[in-house]
């Protein structure tokens, strides 16, 4: 399976020491050059894990439509979705509104990081995950209140 990541949602599993639930979920994951550069360019969450073996980073070739994208995205959420294009990824990993908006535009199938806590919680390899949201929202992670309680719902843990 050929998943690729945009920066936010390894920040936000690293913040709570799970970002290896992507290795456990998914094998290796593809990072487009920008998000590395992203995740690097402060010694904050996801800084030493980016560098772990199932993380690979991979140059976007084509840029032809990179302008376009960069009016309303970010340089991550841009090649996150030209890479997944390019590579023909299984799965494409944001959570940004707009950018998950394009890409489900391309037929590329998107999920989120509350879809990562889901499908890790379905598998057994966390029990819940209201602690681990808690903690992402306390360490800077901004959900509406719509969509925490839904999720809550959602998972059977409100």
């Amino acid at each position: 399976m050929k998943v690729v990541s945009n920066t936010t949602p390894i920040i936000s599993l690293a913040s709570v020491n799970k970002l290896l639930l992507l290795k456990e979920l998914f094998g290796k994951i593809y990072i487009p050059n920008a998000v590395y550069k992203e995740i690097k360019s402060k010694e904050a969450f996801g800084y030493e894990e980016i560098d772990s073996e199932y993380f690979q980073t991979v140059e976007v070739i084509g840029t032809k439509y990179l302008g376009f994208l960069l009016n309303e995205l970010d340089l991550g959420e841009a090649e996150a979705i030209i890479l997944s294009i390019e590579i023909d990824a299984d799965v494409l990993i944001i959570d940004e509104r707009l950018g998950y908006k394009m890409a489900k535009s391309q037929k590329i199938n998107v999920i989120g990081t509350l879809s990562v806590l889901f499908m890790a919680k379905q598998r057994g390899l966390i029990k819940n995950v209201k602690p681990l949201l808690d903690e992402m929202i306390q360490k800077g992670r901004w959900y509406s209140n719509t969509v925490y309680n839904h999720f809550l719902k959602q998972v059977n843990e409100s």
